[in-house]
């Protein structure tokens, strides 16, 4: 597990009796107007700190795409809206972190 933060409570990682959360409402990120313009396509991935109550806390970018366009900025901001089944510890909700791959691909 990983240590607490700022008097939060433990954020674990899956594994070793640790069940990975599941996402119950996804949000898209929408495209910014420049990165369409320069057609910006790919991932972003984030490490994602889901909570107890199944909201999501910390996001730090881990791969970046576009911070320059904004499209690294616009995943944040969607999944900061997503709502999670939390992952369970013995039967209990607990915080967990894990990584969320959001696709930007033009039509």
């Amino acid at each position: 597990p990983m240590a607490s933060v700022g008097g939060e409570s433990q954020v674990y990682r899956p594994g070793k009796g640790i069940t990975l959360p599941s996402a119950v409402y996804q949000e898209r990120a929408d495209y910014t107007p420049e990165a369409m313009q320069k057609k910006i396509q790919g991932n972003v991935v984030m490490a994602v700190v889901v909570l107890e109550t199944g909201d999501v806390g910390d996001v730090q970018i881990r791969h970046s795409l576009d911070a320059e366009y904004g499209l690294d900025r616009e995943a944040v901001i969607a999944v900061k809206q997503w709502k999670f089944r939390p992952g369970m510890k013995e039967g209990q909700p607990v915080a967990v972190e894990i990584f969320v791959q959001m696709t930007f691909a033009l039509k």
